[in-house]
């Protein structure tokens, strides 16, 4: 009988091991995916602008996780942020970053998201016209074809310098497409004119277009796009840490990025996206990183996405309202900048410099 009770403690003690070991396994996912809302040049899953670029590029997500057995699969998006919404509505993503519009879409239609941490503010963005046109300006767009980029932070941008110039959409022969298609287009003189970044300067260098708006040149930069990273409420109830550690990660990648003394590596990285070195220089030259990429979620930041989400609303881009405050979490950002000693690594904006923007 002793034999017996005794195989029977074994097999219990055995028992609860299995579950103590299924339980630290349901602790961590197996898999992250990561969604990216661009691509690189002709579609490579390589991009740059962003300290996020950065940390994909050198892998640093793939090594923090190695020791856990956890791979990160990174997944890029031709269609950009209403592809990642897409996703994201069919399970498909954990995190992802995006530009502020089809954030805004995603939430407002019932993406169960949470924000994060932001991954920039005051994007650069450009207007570019054929060699051979007569427009000059953003006001003699009126009438002609012209590229956007739908569903995407570009178009509110883009919304925003038209309504600055007395004209909407309705004024223009609009084509929605995307960065690669609106390019090819632009050479090609099927458009007559684009809204876009940094990459409608390989269509300029090339002798085939002309820039005719240039939000920075213009101090116009309070019209550009904001970016963060979202992650789903159901990924980060369930891997509250692993969410933190992601988050910490993304953090030493923004330092480093962000130090001066490294600016000529970080556009060495971006530019394996295909999308020269000089480019990336050209978009943020004389520009603070600490203040265009702060991963801070604080008042400037947020502002810009009330900001975002009342234009939005204005220009009939979206129906829906959300709050705000319950989009925005920011217990793991908050956590991850404790635990690096990173509390007075970038200084907040406040909401009232939207005033001098």
């Amino acid at each position: 009988m002793s034999i017996r009770i005794e195989w029977i403690s074994i097999l219990l003690a055995f028992s609860l091991i299995l579950v103590a070991y299924d339980g630290e396994a349901e602790d961590k996912p197996e898999v992250i995916n990561f969604g990216v809302a661009t691509v690189g040049q002709g579609g490579r899953p390589q991009v740059g602008g962003s300290f996020v670029a950065t940390a994909h590029a050198k892998g640093l997500l793939e090594e923090e996780f190695k020791a856990d057995g956890i791979k990160v699969r990174w997944h890029f998006f031709k269609t950009a942020g209403p592809g990642v919404n897409e996703a994201y509505t069919n399970n498909l993503l954990d995190l992802a970053w995006q530009g502020d519009l089809p954030q805004i879409i995603g939430k407002a239609n019932g993406l169960p998201t949470k924000f994060i941490m932001a991954t920039g503010r005051r994007a650069q963005i450009y207007v570019a016209a054929t060699e051979d046109s007569s427009a000059s300006s953003v006001k003699d767009l009126a009438g002609r074809k012209v590229a956007i980029f739908k569903g995407t932070c570009l178009q509110l941008t883009a919304a925003r310098i038209l309504e600055a110039n007395g004209m909407s959409e309705k004024d223009l022969k609009v084509y929605n497409m995307d960065t690669g298609t609106t390019t090819a287009a632009l050479a090609s003189k099927d458009i007559e004119a684009a809204f876009g970044g940094n990459p409608l300067f390989s269509v300029r260098d090339r002798g085939l277009a002309k820039i005719i708006y240039d939000a920075q040149k213009d101090n116009d930069a309070k019209y550009g796009c904001s970016t963060g990273v979202t992650v789903t409420e159901e990924f980060a109830e369930k891997y509250p840490d692993i969410t933190k550690r992601v988050v910490k990660v993304l953090l030493k990648a923004a330092d480093w990025s962000n130090d001066p003394k490294n600016r000529t590596q970080v556009y060495q990285i971006w530019g394996k996206s295909g999308f020269p070195f000089k480019y990336f220089q050209q978009d943020n030259d004389g520009q603070d990183f600490d203040v265009k990429q702060s991963p801070l979620l604080d008042e400037y930041f947020i502002a810009s996405y009330r900001k975002a989400l009342n234009d939005a609303k204005r220009f009939g881009l979206v129906r829906n309202d959300i709050d705000l405050n319950q989009w925005f979490d920011h217990t793991y950002l908050d956590a991850a900048l404790k635990e690096l000693k990173y509390e007075n690594r970038w200084k907040p904006e406040q909401a009232e410099a939207w005033q001098s923007k």
